[in-house]
């Protein structure tokens, strides 16, 4: 008998690991928004000098550090959920409500808006948008592309996800832990 996992098992291992590195790689730029927050406060109101382009990045590193760490953070359950009911089932239970749950509220919300700003970023990329401030970042385009970014994480564990809880439901994975607070 085989060690290996069967394939959907892996591939949801590998999209797990996928979107744990990369959300903790935007985690990580929480550093720099504090760092680059506290430069261009102390550049306007010490010096009196505009850092735009400083101040551009910092928008950039907070759009990625939400929007780029939400896949990790429902991998992680670490999401807002209003658990009443959910913390008392068994896990089967808890599995089914995450199966409902990611169809019928993630993926049709991704889809929505993945299809709704398909054409916003895409005319984004085709002009090259760069910032309408003077000394801004060239970027914008890149900055808009975060949102094509969130919408592949979290479809990408939602699949992951999907793919657990039915391997959970079938018996085919251990139970978790019930985890409280």
């Amino acid at each position: 008998m085989s060690d290996k996992p069967p394939l959907p098992l892996a591939i949801a291992r590998f999209i797990d690991a996928l979107n744990m590195r990369f959300g903790q790689a935007c985690a990580w730029l929480t550093v720099f928004l504090v760092l680059g927050t506290a430069i261009v406060v102390v550049l306007r109101y010490g010096f009196g000098i505009g850092a735009t382009a400083l101040q551009e990045a910092v928008l950039y590193a907070h759009a990625l550090v939400f929007m780029g760490a939400s896949a990790w953070t429902l991998q992680r359950n670490a999401h807002v959920r209003v658990d009443i009911f959910y913390q008392k089932f068994s896990p089967k239970r808890q599995a089914l409500v995450d199966i409902g749950g990611t169809l019928l509220f993630l993926l049709p919300l991704c889809l929505f808006l993945g299809w709704s700003s398909w054409d916003y970023v895409a005319n984004s990329w085709a002009t090259h948008e760069a910032s309408s401030e003077s000394g801004g970042l060239h970027y914008v385009y890149l900055q808009k592309s975060i949102i094509l970014v969130l919408v592949v994480s979290l479809v990408l564990q939602g699949i992951s996800d999907l793919i657990k809880g039915i391997y959970l439901l079938a018996g085919r994975l251990p139970e978790p832990e019930v985890k409280h607070g």
